[in-house]
């Protein structure tokens, strides 16, 4: 089964890390996830969901790791803001390995300059963003782009935002 890094930091949107999480690790997936520092505690922006830091970003290496998992929130903002995180979704993106990106976890592929020519959706406020990007935009409930990157807009997109990342892991297996 995939290892998924998952890029996260405070005041992430706390079911956009929880829900799928829990389908990635009922599924026989393993979430790992990847700040500054191992061992920190990040709390979600709605004070439900506090996650322990299993790796630092100087400890993380894109090889090491099947998938890429984004969750939105402002931890995508903040994170994009040091280059260590853009170096490390790019690594996924040019690898052409599975990346799941939720409502504004596309703001780390847009500071990466990997969404170009790509089919992806996030979150109405970043749409202009993607544009810019070179994003193909859709504004639907999930965007699969070569079978390898899944957007979704919102937390209302969830059930088919899980159902597609599982879907590509499950044939980047084959």
């Amino acid at each position: 089964m995939a290892k998924i890094a998952t890029l996260i930091t405070d005041m992430f949107e706390d079911v956009e890390y929880t829900d799928p999480s829990k389908a990635f690790n009922d599924a026989g997936h393993e979430v790992f996830t990847i700040e500054k520092e191992a061992g920190k505690e990040v709390t979600g922006k709605q004070g439900e969901a506090v996650v322990t830091i299993d790796t630092g970003i100087d400890d993380a290496n894109p090889e090491d790791y099947d998938a890429l998992f984004l969750p939105g929130g402002f931890s995508p903002d903040q994170l994009r803001a040091d280059d260590r995180f853009v170096s490390f979704t790019k690594a996924f993106m040019d690898a052409k390995k599975p990346v799941f990106a939720i409502c504004h976890g596309p703001q780390l592929l847009i500071t990466a300059k990997a969404l170009e020519g790509r089919k992806a959706t996030g979150y109405k406020s970043i749409h202009v963003d993607m544009e810019y990007a070179g994003a193909k935009l859709v504004d639907e409930e999930v965007a699969v782009c070569q079978d390898q990157l899944v957007t979704s807009r919102q937390p209302d997109d969830l059930p088919a935002f899980n159902r597609e990342a599982l879907r590509v892991l499950e044939q980047s297996a084959q």
